[in-house]
């Protein structure tokens, strides 16, 4: 027998000498037989092995106050369960990365789908976890809006799955109804029913791309829609999932949308997904093609181009009592360039004239930007103008040329004394 098991018999004895001691503590005198046995020596048989004193040991190893006996578990030790059916495959780096990953998705998705319906709707992220594929499936609703995705180029499939209650809203919206919450209807979706949920999966399915980029580009479609969840097994049923719970609110209805993702179907791309390697993807050095893109979205962004003529100024009374035929004179001379900004920052020197008989500039060259000087320290300034380091100076100066003549290099001239006064020197004879 090892010593980490006990038999019948220790164990019964264990728990009598356990409850001889709970009833010690309460004052009891009831007697035991352990106490009538103490003065009795144990008998031994004819291997030399002692006989019926196993209770007496466990009772003294293990007293009544102390924690029950856990073999190979050392004192203070923290023990938690473990569910072997519920495998921890994905790692807390990579449950932030997914958790930031779709915020974005229901921020995004909840504008477009708002623009889809024509009125406000809300869509928040509850909660990432992970599970299995089978708890999954069971605590889904049946008939349900179940869709399942292909996540191309990745293996597997990916599931969509829409609240019934959130479905039917969505459709009664999308064909000029006002939803009316509490209202259970408890029928798989039509054909044309399917068609109108499949524009608002796509909706979800766009967003999921740039969200996806930095990890890897996907190209997601819909596979199929199902009515009944559990007739759909992608994935074995022990297999472990990562939920993405939505909650979404199209006025007064509430409902979820649960996007799962099996961890097989990314796990080659673990390391990626871990929270350093996801934010460092956008601190590299810019491609060709990425200056390109960014080029292309801010070529037809509108910006505003103003000329300035000339600044000047006066007082207020000189101000209202202009008219018509005023001459105004300002400090710019009427020859020299204009100043042409955009977005309020002078860009270019520009000179006036017309074009087509319209107004027009002409720009003759471009500004540098001016860089602003740090402004000095004032307990920097008092300190250089001090005596004390007015007395410095010469003294380093004389330090350094000592320095340089043992090097053997010439001595550079030192700075005279504040007190001492510079010889007049004589101007050169001029022929």
């Amino acid at each position: 027998m090892s010593n980490e098991s006990l038999s019948q018999n220790q164990v019964e004895n264990l728990l009598k000498a356990m409850e001889t001691a709970d009833l010690d503590e309460e004052g009891t005198d009831a007697p035991t037989e352990a106490n009538d046995s103490a003065d009795s020596k144990p008998a031994k048989d004819a291997e030399g092995s002692t006989v019926g004193s196993s209770a007496p040991v466990v009772g003294a190893a293990h007293p009544a106050d102390s924690k029950p006996y856990s073999p190979g578990v050392p004192t203070g030790a923290r023990v938690t369960a473990y569910d072997f059916k519920r495998p921890e495959r994905v790692g807390k780096d990579q449950m932030r990365a997914m958790h930031s990953l779709h915020e974005s998705i229901a921020r995004n998705f909840g504008a477009s789908i708002s623009g889809l319906l024509r009125t406000m709707i809300e869509v928040k992220l509850l909660s990432v976890d992970q599970l299995t594929y089978s708890e999954f499936v069971f605590s889904l609703d049946n008939p349900s809006c179940f869709n399942i995705i292909k996540p191309l180029p990745l293996e597997g499939h990916w599931v969509l799955d829409i609240a019934p209650g959130l479905a039917y809203a969505i459709i009664d919206r999308m064909l000029g109804g006002d939803p009316v919450p509490g209202e259970t209807i408890r029928r798989p979706l039509t054909e044309i029913e399917t068609r109108l949920m499949c524009r608002v999966v796509d909706l979800f399915l766009e967003q999921i791309v740039p969200a996806w980029e930095n990890v890897i580009q996907l190209e997601p479609s819909i596979h199929t829609t199902e009515s009944n969840p559990q007739l759909a097994q992608i994935v074995p049923p022990n297999e472990v999932a990562i939920l993405v719970g939505f909650e979404v609110l199209l006025g007064k209805n509430r409902g979820m949308m649960n996007l799962c993702i099996p961890f097989n179907s990314i796990e080659k791309y673990n390391a990626k997904l871990s929270r350093n390697g996801w934010v460092g993807y956008g601190k590299t050095n810019p491609t060709p093609q990425s200056r390109r893109k960014i080029a292309g979205s801010i070529d037809a962004a509108p910006v505003d181009v103003v000329v300035t003529l000339a600044r000047s100024k006066i007082r207020t009374s000189d101000l209202l009592d202009l008219s018509i035929g005023d001459i105004i004179t300002t400090e710019q001379a009427a020859s020299s360039a204009l100043e042409l900004s955009v977005q309020d920052v002078h860009k270019f020197a520009a000179v006036a004239g017309a074009y087509k008989g319209k107004k027009a500039v002409q720009v003759q060259s471009t500004v540098e930007p001016k860089h602003s000087e740090p402004e000095p320290d004032p307990e920097e300034e008092l300190e250089n103008d001090s005596p004390a380091a007015a007395k410095t100076e010469p003294v380093q100066n004389e330090l350094e040329n000592v320095l340089d003549a043992a090097q053997g290099k010439t001595p550079t001239a030192t700075q005279p004394n504040a007190s001492s006064q510079a010889a007049p020197t004589k101007p050169a004879p001029t022929r």
